[in-house]
Parts: structure tokens; sequence; C-alpha cells
């Protein structure tokens, strides 16, 4: 697989967002958006600077000079129906705000809870002082959890160019690279095929260093007869992939295998426990419980999932904490793992979307153990 045409994934419904995103305004009359993620999720903006007032019948954009010809373009070429307030100054783009809020008697504002430091706060509590501020939760988030078909396609092509670039350098392991150069060259071939950037730095740890659920690749060369664990991801038109691997370089020990075999059947049960009406929790303890059952239930040290798409760590977050229930159109991954300190780790992760007529693997690399 090399290229990818954008053209070929499908229009996504941009200019809609920002109506749906108005129905679930509850506790504030309008939303300050400042969280980047979530502006270009609502017009299409790439840029590092912007911040997006939705007002009841309007919206109002505001950036720098730098980005004057790219947000129109972006902006406009989505559909979106929002004034653009070009300021030299953080100050005039406040202001430019402040005029649009009071012009529309806006009573009580919303800012995002979680993507406003307190020094920012204080700062806005000045320029919409005649304004109430009030936290919002998520509320742009929520939306962003049930993908369109366009999203979908998008990280659709993102894991099926990870699946190609790993099916090309998988063999290469026999050749003893060291963990750095394995991530190395996986990066440089999904780049290779199109993809703009990678999800995440990839995790690549062979023997010891796979109990490690987050290793960083190191310069430790990958020997044969040892558990080797791959992690990694990339992003197309600015929606991410996610998939782990496990193998091995020829024979593992057989406590290594049934690790792994535990592991591959935990996994399987999570992705055949994600449905449309589903809790989040059920889907961990699906996976949890053949772990526990297996003896390794404290080896397995984290949550079995998580949403994905515009962020590689997005919601709903599939724990035995969570609270939240699967719908059509949400993307999670199922990724539970074994990490014993000083032998080694096994994860095996797949990115699914939940459709009403069962999970879709949009991770399609075979699993199998020994190279």
């Amino acid at each position: 697989m090399t290229g990818v045409s954008i053209d070929q994934l499908g229009v996504m419904d941009v200019a809609g967002r920002l109506d749906r995103l108005r129905a679930t305004f509850v506790e504030c009359d309008a939303l300050l958006v400042t969280r980047l993620v979530n502006v270009r999720y609502l017009t299409g903006f790439t840029g590092s600077a912007g911040m997006l007032l939705v007002l009841a019948d309007r919206a109002v954009f505001v950036t720098d000079g730098r980005y004057r010809e790219q947000s129109a373009e972006q902006i406009g070429g989505a559909g979106v129906a929002a004034e653009i307030v070009v300021g030299a100054t953080q100050a005039e783009q406040g202001a430019a705000l402040a005029a649009a809020a009071a012009a529309a008697d806006v009573v009580r504002l919303g800012l995002e809870a979680d993507g406003v430091t307190w020094s920012q706060q204080r700062g806005f509590a000045e320029t919409f002082a005649a304004c109430e501020l009030v936290p919002t939760d998520a509320v742009v988030d929520r939306l962003r959890m049930v993908k369109e078909p366009g999203e979908v396609a998008r990280i659709r092509a993102a894991c099926a160019i990870a699946d190609d670039a790993l099916g090309e350098l998988l063999p290469t392991l026999a050749d003893g690279p060291t963990e750095r150069e394995f991530a190395l060259r996986l990066e440089f071939g999904m780049r290779e095929r199109g993809a703009s950037g990678v999800s995440f730095d990839a995790i690549v740890g062979s023997g010891p260093n796979g109990a490690l659920p987050h290793a960083r690749p190191s310069d430790r060369r990958i020997e044969a007869g040892e558990l080797v664990v791959i992690d990694f991801g990339c992003i197309v038109d600015g929606y991410c992939s996610d998939m782990t691997r496990t193998v091995s370089v020829g024979e593992p020990s057989s406590e290594a295998r049934r690790v792994w075999e535990t592991v591959l059947t935990a996994q399987q049960a999570g992705c055949a426990a994600v449905a449309v009406g589903v809790e989040c929790a059920a889907v961990d303890r699906a996976s949890r419980d053949v772990i526990v059952e297996a003896g390794w239930g404290e080896a397995f040290i984290h949550g079995t999932g998580h949403g994905v798409g515009l962020e590689i760590h997005e919601s709903p977050r599939v724990a035995s904490s969570s609270t939240g229930t699967l719908a059509a159109g949400h993307i999670v991954t199922v990724e539970p793992g074994i990490y014993l300190p000083g032998i080694g780790g096994v994860r095996i992760e797949d990115t699914l979307v939940v459709t009403p007529e069962g999970p879709i693997a949009l991770t399609e690399f075979p699993k199998q153990l020994v190279l």
C-alpha cells in the first residue's frame, strides 16, 4: 500500500457539528472552545493558535496573522459558517470575542474545564467580565466519540498503512536490529506509505524490556527466542491508528508461549464483548477474567482499552473503573497484557469500530507468535 488519497476517504460533515454542539448547551448560553483538537473537529482548522466562540446562532474564530490565509481556506473549505477575526495580539483577539458575546447577550459562558489553565481562567474572567464563566465537562469530546463514516474511513486507512508496514518489516527482526532501529524503520515505512506522522512514539520492547508497558526503544538488540512487544500507529488526515503485536524470533520458551496464548484468549474475549449497549467496564472484565483465572491477574496493570480518533487516547475508556456504555460509531482498542518484571511481557491490541451488527476490526494484521 503506497499513498493515501484523502478524496477517496469520503467527506466529513464538519459543517454540521456546530449545530449538534449547540443542541447540547444546558448550563451555558455559549461555549468558548480552546482545546485545539476540538477547534479542529468543529472547524477543520489545523493550526497551532486559535479559539472558537460558539454562540446560539453564529460562531467567531480568532487567530493571529500567521494563520490568516490557512484559517480562511480550511474553515471555508469545510463549509463551516464562522466569522474569522485575525488579531495581532491576544488582547485584540479577546476583545473581538468579548464583543461578540456582548452582542449576543451571553449571560453564562462555558469554558472547557479540562482545557483551561488557572492562569487562562483568570484572563478570561477579565476579558468576559460581563459574563458568568461556567465549567463544562467534555461537551465536544462526547460528540467526538461517535465517528462519522468519513472518520472511520480515515482511521481504517491509518490502520491499513500500519498493517502493511509491519508486514514488510517484521521478518527483519531475524537480523537482530536494535529496538530503536526497528522503531525508526517502522516510522519511515508508515510515512513512506502516506502517513503524515505517527500516533505516538513506537513502543518496541524486547526480552525483559517487554515488561514495561510503555517501553522506550533502546539500543538493546533483539535476540532469538525472546518476546518482542511492538505497539505503534500512524496518522491519516489527523486521525490515529493503534495496534500491538507480540512476536518471537524463533521458538520461545514454553512459559512465554503460555503467557502469549493467555493474552490472545483474553484479547479475543474482550473483542467478542464489544457491542452496542455494553458497559465499557464489562469489556474490561471479559479480558481481565481470563488473565485472572490463569493466575496472572496482578500482572495485568492497565485498562483494557481506550477510544481512538483525532487523539490516540480519547473517550470512551475501557477499564474496570469506566462508567460509560458503548454506542454505534465508537472506536475503541482492546489491548490486555501480562507483564513479568525481569522476564518480559505480552500485549495484543486491535482497534475496533462498534456497529449494530457487532464489532469490526480496523487493524487486520495476523496474530502469530513465532516468526
